[in-house]
């Protein structure tokens, strides 16, 4: 850790979320500055430290704040503190920004629309296979201020969603990873140019010995591309992996073109990182994937059931329905502002669809007359049709894909919950 003076030092500073990063944040900051704490609905299990920092809202004005923390939770747009965030605006600023201001650590940053958390996890995997002393922390779920033993030599491999680099001001990582981007967002960042701005926030404030990595076919991304000078090397990517490597890999979950995508962007840094080749393939042949993201959960005989519960965007499904095999697609939820089905047609007699829970108007006018639909109150209804329906299909290799392609937050408190409970439900039947 650095100890050079930083504009995070010896401050009145306001924390604005009291999740796990802006906990994580005030446990940092207390020791070097004077912190206030706010969030529009605290929890009522706070720590007594917390709440004796606690500021009311009536108060805040009063208050000359040199900076704000803005966790990522927090839309500037739709919160109790919306107008004195605006007067304030170029006071605000991130965890991720604090963390650079402190720590000059190698970073390897992955945003993108889909796929950032397992190209996160494998590359944290690959590298500690051959003993590189490395942390993964942000949005996968350890905040970047949590990290400890950090040394030197430390290596950081950090998720980073649209919100945590929307407001950032000062951070920057040596490598950085888009993995793709398609609509998503949008009813937090307005427009869809603006939520592909926060994502190449990561490329702008890189410097010339800095590397971006990118896809080679998204259309989005060479977009950008084509108008915008950066200081870093651009490597664009081919997903189209080496089949004489690709025969190597003996590991299932890589079978769908998004999970190669990713790992097509793992090999890239490994051959930067010089990662001997047995580490590679044995890393990646023994990788489990995440919970809950195109999640394996049963495989046997004629049926194969796969929990992607991550899924909350018609993007995030697309790769695991272009399959020649009966797929029963389990879909419901809130969906996404802006969000389009794009499949090719020679896909839609493989599909039917069963649209779970209230929100169902949206996913019926989408996918009528391309997939066949039937629609249900709750996800234990449709699970219970498709098993039905199965009965008479005869097919050799029947998919049931658990991909909502919509937010959870209409009965579940989050994807993880959501895919939870998938699981519980399935245990049912097989």
């Amino acid at each position: 850790m650095s100890n050079n003076s930083n504009i995070f030092k010896n401050k009145k500073i306001l924390i604005y979320g009291l999740g796990k990063s802006g906990i994580s944040t005030f446990n940092f900051l207390k020791k070097y500055n004077e912190v206030f704490l706010f969030d529009d609905y605290p929890k009522k299990n706070l720590t007594s430290n917390i709440k004796k920092n606690i500021i009311l809202q009536k108060k805040i004005d009063k208050i000359k704040f040199d900076l704000i923390i803005l966790s990522p939770g927090i839309d500037i747009n739709k919160c109790k503190l919306k107008k004195f965030l605006h007067i304030n605006s170029g006071i605000i600023y991130t965890d991720f920004d604090i963390f650079y201001s402190f720590n000059k650590n190698t970073c390897i940053t992955v945003t993108g629309t889909n796929g950032k958390s397992t190209t996160c996890k494998l590359l944290f995997d690959v590298l500690k296979s051959q003993k590189f002393d490395v942390k993964l922390v942000g949005n996968i779920g350890y905040p970047i201020l949590s990290a400890k033993k950090i040394k030197k030599t430390s290596i950081f491999v950090i998720e980073a969603s649209s919100y945590q680099l929307e407001y950032s001001k000062l951070f920057r990582s040596k490598y950085s990873i888009i993995t793709n981007i398609s609509p998503d967002h949008l009813e937090r960042h307005r427009n869809l140019n603006n939520y592909i701005s926060a994502k190449f926030k990561l490329f702008k404030n890189q410097d010339k010995n800095s590397i971006g990595l990118v896809p080679k076919n998204n259309p989005l991304i060479q977009s950008v591309l084509k108008k915008t000078k950066f200081n870093g090397k651009i490597i664009k990517v081919n997903n189209e992996i080496d089949k004489d490597l690709l025969n190597l890999f003996d590991n299932q979950y890589f079978l769908s073109n998004s999970n190669k995508e990713n790992l097509s962007f793992v090999i890239k840094l490994a051959k930067i990182f010089k990662i001997k080749k047995t580490n590679l393939i044995n890393t990646v042949n023994k990788f489990k994937g995440l919970d809950y993201r195109q999640q394996i959960v049963f495989n046997k005989k004629d049926i194969l059931v796969i929990n992607d519960s991550k899924s909350t965007s018609y993007s995030a499904s697309i790769e695991m329905l272009k399959n020649k095999q009966k797929i029963y697609w389990l879909i419901g939820g809130i969906p996404k502002k802006g969000d389009q089905f794009k499949l090719s047609k020679k896909f839609y007699q493989n599909i039917k669809g069963y649209i779970f829970g209230i929100n169902y108007i949206k996913f019926v006018n989408d996918l009528k007359n391309k997939i066949k639909l039937k629609k249900f109150i709750s996800l234990s209804e449709a699970l219970d049709a498709v098993f039905q329906d199965m009965k008479n299909d005869d097919s050799q290799k029947k998919v049931i894909l658990f991909s909502p392609s919509a937010a959870s937050f209409d009965t579940f408190k989050n994807f993880e919950e959501r895919g939870k409970y998938f699981n519980k439900l399935i245990t049912k039947y097989l």
